[in-house]
C-alpha cells in the first residue's frame, strides 16, 4: 500500500510563502508522476501542477509564476513552492502519485488558508 503524507499548511498573510511537502511510502515513487490539487470549500478539486518521472513540468495558469513544483527522488517527496499567496489561494491542498500503469493514490491534505 502506498502513503503519502503532506505537510506544510497553515495560515499566512496574502503576499506570502509557504512550501509544501508530500513525501511518499514506497520506492516506486521514482517512476511516478506527481500532482498537487486543491479544492477550496463548494467548488471541484482541480489540478495546481504536476512534475513527471522525468521532471517536466506543467501550473494551472491561475499560479503560474508563483508557485513551483519539484521533486527529490532520493527523499520520495515531492514539493509545492507557493510565493505571492493570494486568497484565492485558500483550499485543501492534495498531492497524487500516478503510476505509469493507471494506478494513483492521493494524500489525506494539508489545509492552506490566506488572511489578514
Amino acid at each position: 500500500q502506498v502513503q503519502l503524507v503532506e505537510s506544510g499548511g497553515g495560515l499566512v498573510q496574502p503576499g506570502g510563502s509557504l512550501r509544501l511537502s508530500c513525501e511518499v511510502s514506497r520506492s516506486r515513487f521514482s517512476i511516478a508522476t506527481m500532482g498537487w490539487y486543491r479544492q477550496a470549500p463548494g467548488k471541484q478539486r482541480e489540478l495546481v501542477a504536476r512534475i513527471t518521472s522525468a521532471g517536466r513540468t506543467n501550473y494551472a495558469d491561475s499560479v503560474k509564476g508563483r508557485f513551483t513544483i519539484s521533486r527529490d527522488n532520493a527523499k520520495n517527496t515531492v514539493y509545492l513552492q507557493m510565493n505571492n499567496l493570494a486568497p484565492e489561494d485558500t483550499a485543501d491542498y492534495y498531492c497524487k502519485l500516478n503510476l505509469p500503469w493507471g494506478q494513483g493514490y492521493w494524500g489525506q491534505g494539508t489545509q492552506v488558508t490566506v488572511s489578514s
